[in-house]
């Protein structure tokens, strides 16, 4: 990685670039042979003071069912130091993800980790327990929205290198369901069209997860999740979706389990409730400074929008019953706010909760709203004001993505002043996104917005990154940062805007420097392996086969080191060919296949996958 610092514009920018190798032909997904068998890397997230969860995923070819693998922590990256360790399971039933919830760690502590199969160790990751007591500082790093096939994960990159946060929020659209329609040559979906099935959501998190940037923010830091609406269908509610077509792509619930199970499995998340397949929304104390609440806006309780876009006068907004938590999500955020002792109250949700209302005369005759964000659940917004105000909660700071733009918003009450800031509930930080495509009308620029809602007090309609949210008892600082391009892996960083809320107030105003780390960081987790004996790596390697038992398509994702032909050819145990398919000439990197078997017997198959270097061959079991 070479690094040239850059003054400009009274920004410092920095210039990175990656070399070709790095990325496996452009930017496709591969894997790499030295990372064998954790190809996927490694992740931690969900910490709390005593533990956090491990993540991993062993690929073995031909695959073990189960496989047994080795984990440990230690506080230095040498592991000298080992204070836990243990073993772990799993099969094809997770998808062979691996998740370890370890336990008796100490508070307020960096930890190294990493995974073992036979002599093979995974890559090292670095994670943080949450402190207890009394805390003078926090860094997050802000994300969400990161369509794989419109660009590099360039904010993924300058988040894994800067080593000055504590922990990422990631605010949801982790994966996207649509099919094929890349911007990058080489950086398309896997399968090719939008994901339902449960192997569909497998594959296209394995094709997400492989992506170098990806894995190295992982590594590094603990992750604290929520999914919006494309880990599913977009626009998803509790009962279907915009993106869903019942007559082609089945029953709704049956979707969104697929995407959940998938979700969780490929995710370092800790579920709260193993009885509660959708519940996601959970509670992380910082010690006294911060209590951080992620919720979930789409799949637990919404109820069906009312419209994508939706006059503000249409009589379906005064529809008490529509809801966008629920009652026991409302009721589990109304104890948390009630009974919390921290400094901050922090909430990381999905869709903009600040009102964004295009009078008439803009568009045309009627005024409008995006009926997907909170404009479209006006009363169940009007409840959380009222509880808030009412019980004198204060210190409420709302994080939020979705939008891809990035917006720094009062949360205005009906008697909002606009020249003072005055009467507002609290502020809202919307983070632009990683790489997916900004959305919003052409005509409703930047100053059109400032125009008509002096409530925003900052918006970027164009620009792509995160943002650094910096806490500390007397104020809580977001510094917008932002990539030059993520049509190439060569870019530059500048630093945006930066706006603070100050304890006490409720709403924001312009902060003139970035924010500094007050807590000192330790080294990074090393870019070194541990010391396996050396792994022959056939061209052809499989990730999956899915589903095993099947009864009528399968799927395979594979991977060729070197473009190569391939041919499938699918045997019954009599060695007799049933089918083959030329797949044509594989790209280097990642690729995937799939036949229908419906008209196989019930019975056991083998499915070879033939270049001209070797073979490889799984076996599968027709059902019925």
């Amino acid at each position: 990685m070479k690094r040239l610092l850059l003054l400009a514009a009274g920004c410092i920018c920095m210039l990175f670039t990656q070399s070709q190798e790095a990325y496996r032909s452009g930017g496709r997904s591969a894997l790499d042979p030295a990372l064998y068998p954790f190809y996927h890397g490694v992740a931690s997230g969900d910490p709390l003071f005593d533990r956090v969860i491990l993540w991993t995923r062993i690929t073995l070819d031909p695959a073990q069912d189960p496989v047994s693998v080795d984990w440990q922590i230690a506080t230095d990256a040498n592991f000298g130091n080992i204070v836990s360790s243990g073993n772990a399971s799993t099969d094809s039933t997770k998808d062979y993800t691996i998740k370890v919830d370890a336990t008796g760690l100490q508070a307020n502590t960096w930890y190294y980790y990493r995974f073992k199969y036979d002599t093979f160790y995974s890559v090292t990751g670095r994670t943080k327990t949450l402190p207890v007591g009394s805390v003078n500082n926090i860094r997050f790093a802000v994300a969400s929205c990161q369509d794989y096939q419109n660009g590099f994960y360039n904010a993924h990159r300058h988040m894994s290198q800067r080593n000055d946060i504590d922990a990422v929020l990631f605010l949801g659209d982790y994966t996207y369901e649509d099919g094929a329609d890349s911007v990058i040559a080489g950086r398309v979906h896997e399968p090719d069209h939008k994901t339902v099935q449960l192997i569909d959501y497998r594959i296209r998190q394995s094709l997400y997860h492989l992506d170098p940037d990806l894995q190295e923010c992982h590594r590094q830091y603990p992750w604290i999740t929520v999914w919006d609406d494309h880990e599913t269908a977009n626009n998803s509610y509790t009962t279907g979706a915009k993106n869903h077509n019942t007559g082609s792509d089945g029953p709704w619930y049956n979707r969104k389990v697929n995407g959940v199970e998938a979700y969780q499995e490929w995710m370092p998340i800790r579920m709260p409730d193993p009885n509660d397949t959708f519940k996601i929304f959970r509670r992380f104390p910082f010690g006294d400074l911060i209590d951080l609440n992620m919720i979930d806006t789409r799949l637990y309780d919404r109820s069906k929008q009312a419209g994508t876009v939706i006059s503000v006068y249409d009589s379906v907004l005064n529809d008490t019953s529509r809801t966008m938590l629920g009652p026991q999500q409302f009721s589990w955020l109304e104890n948390n706010l009630s009974a919390s002792t921290a400094k901050w109250q922090v909430i990381g949700q999905q869709v903009m909760m600040a009102p964004l209302v295009i009078p008439a005369g803009v568009f045309g005759d009627p005024s409008i709203a995006n009926g997907d964000q909170w404009d479209g659940y006006p009363y169940e917004r009007q409840r959380f004001y009222d509880f808030v105000m009412n019980n004198n909660i204060s210190n409420v700071v709302v994080l939020t993505g979705d939008i891809h733009t990035s917006w720094a918003n009062d949360l205005p009450l009906p008697n909002y002043d606009s020249s003072t800031h005055q009467n507002s509930v609290g502020v809202e930080f919307v983070v632009g996104s990683v790489t997916s495509g900004n959305e919003l009308p052409p005509l409703i620029t930047a100053p059109v917005i400032s125009s008509i809602a002096k409530h925003v007090r900052y918006v970027d309609l164009v620009q792509h990154g995160y943002y650094v949210m910096d806490v500390t008892p007397s104020r809580t600082q977001t510094d917008f940062v932002y990539v030059s391009t993520i049509l190439n892996q060569n870019f530059t960083v500048s630093t945006g805007p930066s706006w603070c809320v100050n304890d006490g107030e409720r709403s924001l105003h312009s902060c003139t420097t970035p924010s500094a780390p007050l807590n000192t960081y330790p080294a990074l987790a090393p870019s070194k392996f541990g010391t396996g004996i050396n792994k022959v790596q056939d061209n052809i390697t499989t990730i999956s086969i899915q589903p095993n038992p099947f009864v009528e398509q399968v799927v395979l994702q594979y991977n060729t080191f070197q473009p190569e032909e391939i041919n499938m050819e699918v045997r019954n145990s009599d060695g007799r060919l049933m089918l083959s398919k030329n797949l044509g000439l594989s790209t280097t990197g990642t690729n995937y296949a799939e036949f229908n078997g419906s008209n196989f017997a019930p019975g056991y198959y083998v499915v070879q996958l033939q270049g001209r270097s070797g073979a490889v061959g799984k076996a599968v079991i027709k059902v019925r």
